[in-house]
């Protein structure tokens, strides 16, 4: 059984008791979770901005929290620390559980740093029923390269009969929500006025994050394929399969939900938007595309993935996004034998005992996690100093003789 799905219907009560060890809101913290140490990849050392963050709202029928990292302004002394909760979305009657805290390396509410802006933006959709400051040491870290990080947490709950298939449907809409709410708020006066270049962007994600990121570029579902590779699947017992299960027989739902009215023989229409300027899938969960519709996508993609993934396998995902989209430069990083929560946060504030209780959601068989974080850094740094600051130094890292690193596995295309 894949850990997602063990995760889904068996940690329950795991995730409650856990709660019981950890804050459920964020904290000061005496101490960062990571330090720049000797061999790091180049654009794994933090970069040259100070960082802050804070939370914004999108109102409406559908109110979307947001999580804002940025550049950011200190007094003098003025620290960056902060502790942030990995959260899941458990629904009723648990709400919100913090299984963990992890400390990070941002001010609270600090002012914006204008100098450098406005600043190219990225967003960030967190994997299904995840909290948003799980991937907080990511935000962190590009943020620290003069970029604005914007991660809506979805609205929806660790119920994947009920919800998965709806999350499909919304998370690109929340996505088109977060360019709308971006066009009005760099508008004189608004909240991100000066901060925020809403013409230079790009979307990244992990699992259905990665999802919704490649959605966004324009990747458009294929019903006959996703039937027929939900079928092969299933009749090979793939140990994915159990998503289709989930979905397939949800597809008329959601093309109701999509305005829809009957499901599509062939491709959906598009949800992208015409400011998405590049994607990084992380583990994206790519099996609702097929050759067909990843082919829609033009712009330039990093997509990164685990071959032991179990949960969006290798081949399901990262593999057929490279090998498929029709974009002149896209690169493609494998971290060998990595797992499908190898991109989250660690788990740094529960005992022992709950560490290897909650297994992969902490920790990887094969990787050192913050040595896999420093990877991520590295590769998705240079991308988008490339593609949205156009930096030919940033670029010439990413052709394929310039990224040999033990454990991985790299291609590329255009660079």
């Amino acid at each position: 059984m894949s850990t997602r799905k063990k995760y889904f219907f068996g940690t329950f009560l795991l995730l409650a008791l856990a709660a019981l060890f950890v804050s459920i809101r964020p904290q000061k913290s005496g101490a960062a979770n990571r330090t720049d140490r000797p061999g790091m990849p180049f654009y794994g050392v933090r970069g040259p901005y100070r960082v802050g963050v804070s939370d914004l709202m999108i109102e409406g029928e559908r109110p979307l929290p947001l999580i804002i990292w940025y550049p950011a302004t200190l007094d003098d002394g003025e620290e960056e620390v902060i502790s942030y909760p990995y959260k899941i979305k458990m629904g009723a009657p648990f709400g919100q559980v913090t299984i963990a805290t992890t400390a990070g390396l941002a001010a609270d509410n600090a002012p914006y740093d204008l100098s450098g802006g406005p600043y190219p933006l990225v967003v960030l959709s967190p994997g299904f029923a995840i909290g948003s400051t799980s991937y907080a040491w990511l935000a962190e870290h590009l943020a620290s390269y003069g970029f604005v990080v914007i991660s809506p947490e979805h609205d929806e709950t660790l119920d994947p009969q009920n919800e998965l298939w709806s999350a499909a449907i919304t998370r690109p809409q929340d996505i088109l929500a977060v360019f709308a709410y971006v066009d009005e708020q760099v508008k004189a006066g608004g909240v991100l006025d000066g901060l925020v270049d809403g013409e230079e962007t790009a979307v990244i994600g992990h699992s259905y994050g990665g999802y919704t990121a490649l959605a966004a570029a324009g990747a458009q579902i294929d019903t006959d394929s996703f039937t027929s590779h939900c079928q092969d699947a299933q009749e090979a017992g793939e140990s994915a399969a159990w998503l289709c299960e989930m979905l397939l027989p949800r597809i008329a739902e959601m093309a109701g939900l999509a305005g829809l009215d009957a499901v599509p023989a062939g491709l959906w229409p598009k949800w992208a938007d015409y400011r998405v300027d590049a994607i990084v899938p992380m583990a994206g969960d790519a099996l609702f595309f097929g050759q067909v519709g990843l082919a829609e996508i033009t712009v330039p993609v990093l997509t990164i993935g685990g071959t032991a993934d179990k949960d969006s396998p290798y081949m399901w995902g990262t593999h057929p996004t490279y090998e498929y989209v029709s974009s002149p430069r896209k690169a493609r990083v494998a971290l060998s034998d990595a797992e499908h929560m190898i991109f989250t946060s660690t788990c740094e504030s529960i005992p022992l005992y709950a560490k290897l209780l909650v297994g992969e959601f902490c920790a990887d068989s094969a990787w050192d996690r913050n040595e896999a974080r420093d990877l991520v850094n590295h590769f998705t740094t240079a991308f988008l100093l490339a593609e949205l600051k156009h930096d030919s130094d940033a670029a010439a890292v990413l052709a394929s003789d310039m990224a040999e690193f033990p454990g991985v596995i790299y291609a590329a295309q255009g660079y």
